[in-house]
């Protein structure tokens, strides 16, 4: 994929839901742990399928899962995992959904012992990897950091978050700014770590 000559990352093409994700949400540093947790689970749900999927009905997920609260997720049962298998507005995927409601009741452990923003941002200190990418071949599709985490994640009781999910969802939340050198976001982002 080549690099768009006006200015901005090419993965995103011109399709008008990933430009304006692109243009305003993606890198962006997320500090809200409840946040970070919503795009961490989004993030899992997208395995094996495009961005684009998730984006277009991340509003049916907030709906179907509450909004992403992870205290009210941490206490369904099989009820709730047989509505959301019936609800065509998410990806029903057994798997994903039992996932995260385990993956509710590990954020709230991990809340309990200090916080999952402070999980996350541990890693790096607080301040966002500033990437240099030249071309989108440069990106890598997953790193150590990502690696690392992933092991950590895990042992904490969370699921469907293997290295490249990992890494997918660092540049997301822009604990790695990872917009190319050349695209109008990288300064941008840059200047809103904390």
């Amino acid at each position: 994929m080549i690099e768009d000559p006006g200015g901005r990352c090419g993965w995103c093409g011109s399709n008008p839901v990933y430009v304006a994700y692109h243009d305003i949400e993606w890198g962006v540093p997320e500090y809200d742990s409840r946040a970070l947790w919503e795009k961490l689970v989004l993030d899992g749900f997208q395995a094996g399928l495009a961005w684009i999927t998730i984006l277009r009905k991340r509003d049916a997920f907030r709906a179907a899962f509450e909004g992403f609260e992870p205290d009210v997720i941490a206490g369904w049962g099989e009820a709730e995992v047989a509505r959301l298998l019936a609800d065509p507005g998410i990806v029903r995927h057994r798997g994903k959904i039992e996932a995260t409601i385990g993956n509710a009741q590990a954020w709230i452990k991990m809340e309990e012992r200090g916080g999952f923003d402070a999980f996350v941002w541990d890693y790096v200190d607080g301040a966002p990897v500033q990437n240099r990418w030249e071309m989108l071949a440069d990106v890598p599709a997953a790193t150590e950091l990502s690696t690392r985490m992933s092991k950590d994640l895990k042992k904490a009781g969370f699921r469907f978050c293997g290295p490249t999910i990992v890494y997918a969802w660092l540049q997301a939340t822009g604990v790695i700014n990872d917009h190319l050198v050349g695209c109008f976001r990288h300064a941008e982002v840059k200047s809103l770590a904390r």
